[in-house]
């Protein structure tokens, strides 16, 4: 346990940092390995003792030859929609013959069972992961609150937070929640993880109205909820800057969240890190203290 190596793919990401530096404290003696695209950019994980291997998901050699010696390895969700299952094959693929002893991925909440159309690569790459042999082991995680607070400067500005998800309630939890995650499963012993699949999502939820209420009582600013058609929703997010693909597939994961596919009570994330997920009151905060007003 103490000497094993530890790889984690787009180490250069949010939550690959996050993962990075959890692991650097929870597993003090392991030797952690990075993999980046771009060695500019991850100086500061190098200076922190993480060894940076060159692999873009896109090559396959590269990958292969950059898990070589891992005991275990964090895939960490491409971002390139409608190209993430074959760039995950290729890892998967690698790590089958490098021998790796557990191969933790983090999938989508309720992956196998939920209607959003963001489960369908990563179902694909669960099917993989089965087929390979590989050990591994299923994080399956649920709305980051993030992707609702990275708009409150917006919220502030114009008075209001718009969605589709009319009174659906939203399990979230931050990225820093399911990084910790990760970090336990990583550090933990492979014969009791390998096999496992946590439903991973916040202790609480709450609705979008629910969510405006929290940023007008912090910041004193009057802020409402405006419910759209999903069509509209992602015409709005386009027009602030989204690309169509993704603009669409936040207001059709908004919409869904109206018919339950964001809610979860199991409390599995918060029983797996050891303490309660971060509360949406303090998530705003965070997002409200970086803001110049």
């Amino acid at each position: 346990m103490a000497t094993d190596t530890i790889a984690v793919t787009g180490a250069t990401g949010q939550l690959g940092r996050l993962v990075l530096a959890g692991l650097a404290q929870a597993a003090p003696h392991a030797r952690l390995v990075g993999l980046v695209r771009d060695r500019a950019r991850a100086a500061d994980l190098a200076a922190a003792g993480v060894e940076l291997r060159v692999a873009d998901y896109d090559d396959a050699a590269a990958v292969a030859a950059a898990l070589q010696g891992a005991d275990k390895v964090l895939l960490i969700s491409s971002s390139e929609l409608g190209r993430r299952a074959a760039q995950h094959r290729a890892v998967i693929a690698a790590a089958q013959r490098a021998g790796v002893g557990l191969l933790a991925y983090t999938s989508l909440l309720h992956a196998d069972t939920t209607s959003l159309n963001l489960s369908v690569e990563h179902r694909e790459t669960e099917a993989d992961l089965r087929a390979s042999g590989v050990p591994f082991v299923l994080l399956r995680n649920g709305w980051y609150t993030e992707n609702y607070t990275a708009g409150v400067a917006a919220a502030l500005q114009y008075g209001v937070v718009l969605g589709s998800a009319g009174t659906g309630r939203i399990s979230s939890a931050t990225r820093a929640d399911y990084a910790n995650a990760a970090v336990k499963v990583l550090a933990g012993d492979v014969a009791t993880e390998a096999g496992r699949t946590y439903e991973l999502a916040g202790d609480t939820s709450y609705t979008l109205a629910e969510y405006a209420s929290e940023i007008a009582r912090q910041s004193g600013v009057a802020v409402s909820y405006r419910d759209l058609p999903e069509a509209d929703y992602a015409a709005a997010l386009v027009q602030a800057g989204l690309p169509q693909a993704f603009a669409q597939l936040l207001a059709e994961s908004d919409s869904k969240a109206a018919q339950g596919a964001l809610f979860d009570d199991s409390g599995t994330l918060g029983r797996l890190i050891g303490r309660s997920t971060t509360p949406l009151a303090e998530a705003v905060r965070q997002a409200l203290s970086t803001i110049a007003r």
